[in-house]
């Protein structure tokens, strides 16, 4: 089963496919992750995908789809995988489309988690990371035991600057922009399917397990 997950910065829809993916065994691939370990190793990838995310920009397609379809590849995919992060512009999913063709293969879903502007603001200013070990909290939904601790390693908990409420909106504005059209696009393919991402974390995996199928 080949999920694309689709949803505004801070929607959710990384945590549901990481329950995607544990639930039927298939790799959860996310463009984030990717970008995160580069950033954090000091890569040359990391520091130009840095230079983008900090100012809440996209990286560029040509940083991202060689990584990807390269991820495509390797054995663990090929009982399907959970595409969290990407594609987010139309040449990137013309670009998978494409390859997954000449592999006589597609998209079986497209799941769009749909969540107001507001709330998503609210949501991912409260959120603290912990630039060590890599953990994240919530300051309302998931919080540390000790405020402002990490329970894993005991480093302090920051507010990321791509988590800040002017950076969110400027995520959200490039988002409404760029990526929002790719509802359109696999909802032209006919694999678009949509929740409600503004209930219990629980419920809207319910749905989407109803879509995918127990």
């Amino acid at each position: 089963m080949k999920i694309v997950m689709l949803g505004a910065p801070g929607a959710g829809k990384g945590t549901q496919a990481k329950k995607i993916a544990d639930k039927w065994q298939i790799p959860h691939i996310s463009t984030g992750d990717i970008f995160r370990a580069n950033i954090k190793q000091g890569t040359e990838l990391g520091k130009k995908a840095k230079a983008f995310i900090d100012k809440g920009m996209l990286v560029p397609d040509e940083l991202t789809i060689e990584l990807i379809i390269d991820r495509l590849h390797q054995a663990d995919c090929t009982n399907g995988y959970v595409l969290d992060g990407y594609p987010r512009t139309i040449p990137q999913a013309e670009s998978l489309t494409e390859v997954l063709d000449k592999l006589d293969e597609a998209i079986d879903y497209a799941v769009n988690v749909d969540v107001p502007d507001e709330n998503i603001v609210n949501r991912m200013s409260g959120r603290r990371a912990c630039l060590n070990c890599g953990a994240t909290y919530h300051i309302k939904y998931a919080p540390p035991v000790n405020e402002g601790i990490c329970d894993r390693c005991q480093s302090e908990l920051v507010l990321r600057d791509d988590d800040k409420p002017e950076t969110v909106l400027k995520r959200l504005e490039v988002y409404h922009e760029q990526t929002q059209p790719l509802i359109d696009y696999y909802e032209k393919l006919g694999v678009l399917r949509s929740v409600d991402g503004t209930k219990d974390l629980e419920d809207v995996f319910s749905a989407i397990v109803d879509i995918l199928g127990a």
